[in-house]
């Protein structure tokens, strides 16, 4: 198999600088072989003492990125060549290293924001797609695995049976080692995705889950790493041989150092596991790159274990370390450059991952047995069977008595170039050496042929009850697998019954029962309907009764307008609606040009029709060249180039809608979780002032409007109303956060049960001054 021996690629990129941060001075030299980065540390005189840390430091990278640099440029200089490997037949892993907030998601996955901020996972699986479409040569299949490793444990995140509300719902993930010290990962679901639709949809689902799974207190995905693969088999038609490569995408947790004091509890266990496993890919890197090294600790942790054939085995690695440069940050990011020209010293060797498929392989053996036979056959002259025939038994002994008679020494015994008739000969002669002639004369060929029948008797008799053996051992099991199957139909009508949404493990691309989730989707004309296989999403801050209170929904209301990312679903509303516009006209476009090809070809069949008649009538005159009817097909060839222009462009509207669509999605659902954050704090400052107010319960002074709107609110209508008022857009409508799903477990914020105003219950009207004082706060800080 061919081999590829080369180092680990190592490139850097650096974060563009926040509004307040104070830039780190640094400087990126292109110009040697290996382009350098230079980062200079002022030299601090603080209390009289001099600070003797060096001043500069310079790291050599295969290519610096700046902070300008694009998610595409990113894309082709890093991914793309990795990814070609991958479709070659190569293994192939690119993982991001660097602190928290320094970029390594918006790199890896992408941004929220914008189409254009989509990152290596989107963009290698749309262009894998691509080149898969063009191949024609070969038959691909693809499947994808997304796995999360958080405290050292491993979750399944494309887990098809239900939205996790919490981490340790999803399937646990263990690792497996067989005798060749492969790793296999168990309970981790391949998910099967035939085009690059379905494969974008499992890596929303998969980040999807990943953000529920958060709790407000971290976010988890600088707490914990994620590997997203991506596994292509391939083979050529007929051939028994069958291709297999694996590209995993790997994000990993902030790699900042913990700094001993002031945490405690859960975080400290969190970071004690980060920078284990951190600490463990780093202890593998350095046995790695030791030349005398006989031992590496791959063992220690999951992530290394997971990336065993990454490093320091077959595989085309890549490394991107990702920076911030600003003053407070420049130590991690030396820390990080140190790390990334560690591993810049690890030799891999990638290797063409090729087996045979053994049934073609057996069909093969099969056909080459058949043909030498017919080979034999035609050289012969005669048919072979695996027996000799009585006649021929008889013939070779009369051949031996001769040969044994006869006194010349130049004799020979000729039988042929058969070995059967050769070994039969052998072994008659070595009986009549054995056990010289009795009187009685009895020829050998006699002996031989009733001992044959006898034993062919009582194999042809085994050979029956084996038979049997095997037909009843079939029956059985096909009679379990029936029971099986009819137990598991009951079981499942029991559960359907019951009212549980059961969701087909077997299809990757999952849709939720239709009550449950609006699922968007337009049709135009007689084009293809749109409309995403990724479930609804329920939001996921709701109190006990799966309504959002009305406290709450106002203060949603008023959040959500001061939010910073309710301007981004603003500009990707209009910019959604602009390409639902063109998408809607290039449809109307798309059957405009049909139907005037299909006009066009009805002109030609009729002039055809017409020429014909001509001819009948006139048989003198021959049929000459007819311009009209070229001109025609002119015509046609120019309307099928335009319409597959416009094919093309509708494809990239379909696909870029469906992204546009999930990016506003994951935004509604940061606004949804920034609130319930912002409540729930604001809900414990209210318990803390809470005394105080309950002195006057008679004086609370209510907004008339507020009491108003929770007049019209019967408790069944509540979550059509949640919904509408969360964005009133028709064109996002029916796109919109869902609540009322009874199925979710959901955290609920301790005061998002504020009751309905003026209870005469001095408890309640407490909390409604609280409430109204909360709203107050929030003006205040718009104003």
């Amino acid at each position: 198999a061919a081999m590829v021996k080369e180092t680990i690629r190592v490139y850097a990129r650096v974060k563009p600088l926040g509004r307040r941060q104070q830039a780190g001075s640094y400087s990126i030299d292109n110009e040697e072989p290996l382009p350098s980065l230079e980062i200079s540390v002022p030299r601090d005189l603080a209390d009289g003492f001099i600070n003797n840390k060096r001043e500069n430091y310079k790291f050599k990278f295969q290519k610096i990125f700046d902070q300008e640099a694009k998610q595409d440029v990113i894309f082709d200089s890093i991914a793309k060549p990795v990814a070609e490997c991958v479709l070659a037949g190569y293994n192939g892993t690119i993982f991001a290293y660097g602190q928290t907030g320094s970029g390594k998601t918006f790199t890896i996955t992408g941004g929220a924001e914008r189409y254009s901020d989509r990152g290596i996972i989107p963009r290698t699986l749309s262009y894998i797609f691509d080149q898969l479409q063009k191949d024609s040569s070969k038959v691909y299949t693809t499947h994808v695995s997304y796995l999360e490793i958080y405290n050292e444990c491993g979750y399944d995140l494309l887990d098809p049976r239900h939205e996790a509300s919490r981490m340790e719902d999803l399937p646990k993930v263990t690792i497996m080692e067989d005798s060749d010290q492969n790793i296999h990962l168990k309970n981790l679901s391949l998910q099967q995705a035939t085009n690059e639709e379905e494969a974008l949809n499992l890596l929303f689902l998969g980040d999807t889950n990943r953000m529920i799974a958060e709790t407000p207190m971290n976010q988890a995905s600088s707490r914990s790493h994620c590997i997203f693969t991506i596994h292509i088999s391939s083979k050529e038609p007929g051939s028994a041989t069958i291709r297999r490569s694996k590209l995993h995408l790997v994000d990993l947790a902030g790699s900042e150092r913990v700094a001993k004091t002031g945490i405690g509890g859960h975080l400290l266990t969190e970071a004690k596991y980060i920078n284990l496993s951190l600490h463990y890919l780093e202890q593998v890197i350095i046995a790695l790159a030791e030349k005398n090294r006989s031992h590496i600790p791959y063992r220690n942790s999951m992530m290394t274990s997971v990336l065993r054939d990454s490093l320091g085995g077959n595989c085309m690695t890549t490394m991107i370390s990702t920076l911030a440069m600003d003053k407070r940050n420049i130590d991690e990011s030396i820390s990080t450059c140190r790390f990334a020209q560690r591993v810049a010293l690890i030799k891999n060797e990638a290797v063409l991952n090729e087996e045979i498929d053994p049934r073609l392989m057996i069909a093969q053996l099969k056909k080459e047995i058949q043909d030498l036979k017919d080979e034999l056959a035609l050289v012969t002259g005669k048919q072979r069977t695996s027996e000799l025939s009585q006649e021929e038994l008889l013939q070779l002994d009369e051949l031996i008595e001769t040969f044994l008679k006869d006194n010349d020494p130049d004799s020979s015994l000729d039988v042929g170039a058969d070995m059967r008739k050769i070994k039969y000969c052998f072994v008659h002669m070595k009986q009549i050496i054995n056990h010289p002639r009795t009187s009685g004369k009895k020829l050998l060929s006699q002996d031989i042929s009733e001992e044959n029948n006898s034993n062919e008797e009582l194999e042809k008799l085994k050979g029956l009850v084996q038979q049997r053996d095997n037909e009843i051992n079939i029956l059985v099991t096909m009679l379990k697998k029936e029971k099986k199957r009819v137990r598991d139909a009951l079981s499942q009508l029991n559960a359907t019954s019951a009212g549980s949404t059961i969701l087909e493990q077997s299809s990757p691309s999952m849709s939720l029962e239709e009550s449950q989730s609006p699922s968007r989707c337009f049709s135009l004309k007689e084009e293809k309907v749109f409309s995403p296989s990724v479930p609804r999403l329920p939001c996921p801050s709701r109190a006990a009764g799966g309504k959002m209170s009305l406290g709450s929904q106002e203060a949603f209301e008023v959040f959500k307008q001061d939010h910073a990312d309710s301007i981004t679903v603003e500009d990707n509303k209009q910019l959604l609606k602009q390409r639902f516009d063109e998408a809607k006209c290039l449809g109307e476009k798309l059957n405009e040009v049909r139907n005037k090809i299909n006009q066009l070809k009805g002109r030609i069949i009729q002039r055809q029709i017409q020429r014909a008649a001509l001819a009948v009538s006139n048989p003198s005159e021959e049929l000459t060249f007819d311009s009209v009817e070229e001109n025609l097909r002119m015509q046609i060839e120019e309307e099928k180039k335009s319409y597959k222009v416009m094919q093309g462009r509708f494809k990239g509207l379909k696909v870029e809608i469906e992204h546009l669509q999930l990016l506003m999605e994951k935004v509604k659902m940061k606004l949804q979780k920034d609130f319930e954050v912002w409540w729930s704090e604001e809900a414990k400052k209210i318990q803390q002032e809470k005394p105080e107010m309950v002195t006057s319960p008679n004086t609370a002074t209510v907004d008339p409007q507020f009491i108003r709107s929770s007049q019209h609110l019967s408790p069944n209508s509540s979550s059509d109303t949640t919904r509408d008022s969360l964005y009133e857009d028709p064109a996002v409508k029916n796109n919109s956060i869902t609540f009322g799903n009874p199925t979710l477990k959901t955290r609920t914020p301790p005061s998002s049960s504020t009751s309905i105003p003026l209870t005469g219950d001095s408890q309640a009207d407490a909390d409604i001054l609280a409430f109204i004082k909360a709203r107050q706060n929030i003006l205040q800080k718009k104003g």
